[in-house]
């Protein structure tokens, strides 16, 4: 699944931001047993446990990620069995009996109840039922198998029928689902997930006709999303029986489960449904064993109306017609897989296809106006090439005959990778080539690439519980960039793009204090979403990057010879044990010896940009934290820097000899950081530093330089570092060519200026970044002309660059910079011929909307109403979040809650936009409170959008009047989030801390500057 990734117009990211931009993915099919089955039922985090189940998963992560890229042995190594459970039957068997019993089950509060009974009747005794069996497990001192976390052991789902029939009149459906179940465990009880539908049947039969077995009751147990059959005598071990179950349900107006959509073609709305299942919604579309252990076959049949069409995971078999209008469409049986990777829909779309070398069919369907646009051709294109790219470099075929990508107007997520239907929001695949910027183009491409590598590492092979969720998508997010490179060389994305977009980005998320390991304990569904954030995805990536380069990227790719071991007494799982498990990640601190030659000290800490934060484990102080760092060391003078060596870091603090190192030389630690720590140095070797950027800064790798604004700027924020070294380090950035630090520098200049946005000495902050960036915005202008196809490889590090710097000068009040978007706009306006340049078009929407009058904003408001292209639509709803207009902006903020003008995934893009205007901070910080219980309700079971919201509205409060309202309203408020909340306060608490210590050593340095 993808995550809303925005690489477009906010260029750098605070810890809270991290977790809005882009992209979540799961994953399944499993062939034959692998070594992630061992964990499969419910895992303590009792040390042992930890310590020795992430040997055999760091075991897993080495052989997954080396192997499966060579061999298709691999698959077959890694792909899931099902874990024989032992665990004892539920309890002994009752009275039994013959027969089988249909009737209505009762769900919350109450719809449906046995035939015959009057519905309060009914109630009481099924109420009284319970009691009385609740009572009996509480005697035994147990749970009952419905009230635990997960689903008990003793069934095992082996195939599914699942009949449907969608009524897009009434956005109403039906289904009937036979489930073949094998015993496990002798039990009388079945238990499966089933969530906000109705139950009108049930029948548990023994196959081959052997004859029914009676069901005794029926009843939903909300808490854990459940239904429970008892049935009157125990289902026999080593027996296979079905389970037919007939229910109805609604085809929701939200973003999970089985939902609706629509959009408007020629002034009529026309409406689609699909589904989105990852990580706990297919109960909501049908009963199901809704863990993803639980790998069965499928075999789908949907019944809809003929003007409509359906498509599921598996081509479409038979389709039969019937008189009335109605057509059954029958699609082949699927390969093994988990229920969350189910999909569906039901839509009169449109496609076009191209077939790949090996044969795959490749659909593309999207609405019918943007098919016949061409929006899709681009997103189609490249899929066939990735395919063929991915069979090569892992050596396994694509699975499946087809693979359908599907554009919808609405989704929770950028895209989901279901198998063989990939669900994509249109922002994140439909590209209008006369309309659409290089970024735009980028994005695109990066969400495709991510979701076609899980057909291969998510798909085929599957984590058998959600902690372990981050290892397949750790692996698609660092593919975003090989895959990418793979299209177009000359970008350098895994050597430079993941540095500002992945390793800086989450590496902010990563020093707060209430971080948490990669691999987390999972132990119900209200756990799932903690795991899937940034950590999981860009950590993940961080550190598979990391590993690929101290192995060597062939090694990496050849995989099994370098398990056990790689370099000199280095063990691969005892290195990433320590990464894997512990949370946060080290600082490097490299001093120099003056009293003995060529020897330096090296010591290692744990990162926290809050020193005064509660610690998450308070078992752990910073002090006991420690890893295996394979530091890369490098010493260079003004003309010169030496090949790189690798020092081993185990301990708090060493002693190492450098035989090269002069007196006159620097030092340079992380060569082209490719390991997952930050470094720091003594202040005379950021002195050298810095000069021999100002003198020559290219003997200094552009990986490296970006990497010193990086860590520079975050060292100080944090206070590891006087507040003027990294605008020091800057000052050199007019004589700098390449994009890359351009790119680190605008990043971590966002959060600084944001703290500083409200501040009454601003105005000298800002003069001091317009001195930094004059130079090269003269000298590289705007852009004349918009770039076609052919343009596109060759000037993408030049354009991104000057777009780089168009943005700064822009947002910091370049006087010509305004005066051009200004011209821009109104002569867009005046000619209703918009020539304002693509790459650059988000930059002169924002600053035209900020400075012209209420006029340009009604103007951009009502183009964003009337185009039909995705990519311009996104950066105009965006645009009107710019205003200096108070009144405007709450207009807005009001209208993000209408579903008809504003999209749900979008509205919270616009709130948060208006958070960052600091004309609209406590605006949006006053909608955001008083609108809480409606966007809980809105967003609250979808992974991420929450959080999102949340970090998005509090990362840039900074007041101890905005903390205590925080405070304050956590004490107050109802609805999930609570990691968020926690977050957002050591967040805010960091804010504060900071304007306390260190903004006026920030101006102090900034005034006396200024004047020389």
């Amino acid at each position: 699944m993808a995550l809303e990734e925005k690489r477009e117009k906010r260029p750098p990211v605070t810890p809270m931001m991290i977790e809005e931009e882009a992209a979540l993915r799961n994953g399944s099919r499993g062939l034959t047993p692998g070594p992630w089955a061992e964990a499969a039922g419910p895992r303590p985090r009792t040390t042992e446990r930890h310590i020795a189940v992430h040997k055999r998963l760091v075991l897993g992560f080495a052989v997954s990620i080396l192997a499966l890229l060579a061999v298709t042995m691999i698959a077959v190594l890694l792909s899931v069995r099902f874990e024989e459970c032992g665990a004892a039957a539920d309890g002994p068997p009752r009275a039994s009996g013959n027969g089988s019993l249909s009737g209505a089950a009762r769900q919350p509060p109450g719809a449906g109840q046995p035939p015959g009974q009057p519905e309060e009747e009914a109630r009481g005794v099924e109420a009284a039922e319970e009691e009385e069996e609740e009572e009996e497990w509480q005697r035994r001192q147990e749970l009952p198998p419905w009230a635990r976390p997960r689903l008990p052991r003793h069934l095992r789902p082996l195939h599914y029928n699942l009949m449907l029939s969608a009524f897009m009149e009434n956005f109403t459906f039906s289904g009937e689902v036979n489930v073949q179940l094998e015993v496990r465990n002798a039990s009388r009880y079945i238990v499966l997930h089933a969530h906000r539908m109705h139950i009108e049947a049930v029948r548990v039969a023994e196959d081959k006709l052997a004859g029914g077995v009676r069901v005794a009751r029926t009843f939903f147990y909300p808490q854990t999303q459940v239904f429970v059959v008892v049935l009157n005598r125990s289902l026999e071990v080593q027996r296979s029986y079905n389970l037919k179950i007939i229910y109805n349900a609604l085809i929701e107006n939200e973003l999970l489960g089985f939902f609706r959509s629509s959009y408007v073609l020629h002034g009529e709305r026309r409406f689609l449904a699909v589904t989105q299942f990852s990580p706990t919604h297919a109960r909501k579309a049908f009963p199901c064993f809704d863990e993803p252990i639980y790998k069965a076959t499928f075999k789908i049949s949907i019944r809809h109306q003929a003007t409509f069409l359906s498509l599921s995971n598996m081509p479409v078999e038979t389709s039969v017609f019937e008189e009335d209008g109605w057509v059954t469409d029958h699609f082949s049986q699927t390969p093994l897989m988990s229920t969350y990777y189910l999909a569906w829909a039901v839509c009169n779309f449109t496609y076009r296809e191209t077939v790949t070398k090996s044969g795959v069919v490749v659909r593309l369907y999207a609405r019918p106006d943007a098919i016949r646009r061409g929006s899709g051709d681009y997103a189609l294109n490249i899929t066939r090439s990735l395919i063929e790219f991915y069979e090569d470099y892992f050596k396994v075929p694509y699975s499946l005959p087809k693979l359908d990508l599907l554009a919808v107007p609405k989704h929770p997520y950028a895209a989901m990778e279901n198998w063989g239907l990939s669900v994509f929001v249109e922002q994140r695949i439909l590209l209008d080539p006369s309309i659409s910027s290089i970024l735009y183009l980028l994005d695109v491409t990066m969400v495709i690439v991510h979701e076609l590598c899980h057909q291969w590492f998510g798909d085929l092979v599957t984590p058998v519980w959600w902690e372990d969720v981050w290892l397949k998508e750790g692996f698609a997010h660092y593919f975003e960039f090989v895959g990418t490179d793979y299209l177009y060389p000359g970008w350098n994305m895994e050597k430079q793009r993941f540095l500002t977009d992945v390793l800086h980005e989450v590496m902010l998320l990563d020093g707060l204090a209430s971080s948490h390991p990669v691999s987390q304990e999972v132990q119900q569904a209200t756990d799932i979403d903690r795991v899937f954030d940034w950590i999981a995805y860009k950590k993940g990536a961080a550190l598979i990057r990391m590993l690929a380069n101290f192995m060597g990227h062939s090694v990496f790719q050849m995989g099994l010879q370098a398990l056990k071991r790689v370099g000199k007494s280095v063990n691969i799982q005892e290195v990433m044990d320590q990464w894997t498990l512990q949370m946060g990640y080290p600082v490097i601190t490299i001093l120099g010896n003056e009293t003995t030659d060529n020897i330096i000290v090296i010591s290692q800490e744990r990162f926290v940009y809050d020193s005064d934060a509660k610690p998450k484990d308070p078992s752990r102080g910073d002090n006991s934290y420690l890893w295996q760092i394979p530091l890369t060391i490098a010493v260079g003078n003004t003309s010169h820097i030496s090949s790189e060596a690798i020092i081993w870091v185990s301990n708090k603090s060493e002693h190492h000899r450098i035989p090269a190192f002069e007196e006159a030389g620097w030092l340079l630690g992380n060569i082209n950081q490719t390991g997952y720590f930050r470094v720091n140095y003594d202040i005379r070797n950021w002195r050298l530093l810095i000069n021999q950027l100002t003198r020559n800064h290219e003997v200094i790798s552009v990986s490296n330089r970006a990497g010193l604004i990086d860590d520079a700027f975050n060292l100080a924020r944090a206070g590891y570092l006087p507040q003027n070294i990294p605008l020091e380090i800057i000052r050199y950035l007019s004589e700098e060519k390449d994009f890359l630090p351009w790119h680190a520098a605008s990043r971590a200049l966002y959060p600084l200026d944001k703290l500083l946005d409200r501040t009454e000495n601003y105005n000298i902050f800002n003069e001091y970044i317009l001195r930094q960036v004059a130079s090269m915005y003269l000298k590289l202008g705007w852009p004349m002309n918009n770039l076609n196809k052919s343009l596109v490889q060759a000037s993408y590090q030049h354009e991104e660059l000057r777009r780089e710097v168009i943005m700064l000068a822009c947002s910091f009040g370049n006087k010509h910079c305004h005066q051009q978007a200004a011209t821009l706009i109104s002569d867009w306006i005046s000619s209703n011929r918009n020539r304002i340049p693509l790459n650059v078009r988000d930059i002169v929407y924002c600053t035209g909307v900020s400075l012209m009058d209420e006029d340009v904003w009604e103007f951009i408001w009502m183009k964003f109403h009337s185009t039909t292209a995705v990519s311009e639509k996104k950066i105009l709803l965006e645009a009107l979040t710019c205003s200096d207009d108070r009144n405007l902006l709450n207009r807005l903020l009001n209208l993000s809650l209408n579903s008809e003008v504003v999209l749900d995934q979008d509205a919270i893009d616009v709130i948060i936009h208006v958070a960052r205007n600091p004309h609209g901070r406590d605006l949006a910080w006053k909608f955001f409170r008083e609108k809480w219980k409606i966007l809980n309700a809105r967003y609250g079971e979808a992974l991420f959008m929450n959080s999102k919201l949340v970090s998005g509205v509090t990362e840039f409060l900074n007041t101890e009047g905005e903390l205590r309202e925080l405070k304050n309203f956590i004490k107050s408020y109802e609805g999930g989030a609570a990691v968020s909340f926690s977050r957002a306060v050591e967040t805010v608490e960091a804010n504060v801390r900071w304007q306390r210590l260190y903004k006026e050593e920030l101006f102090h340095w900034l005034r006396k500057s200024l004047t020389h």
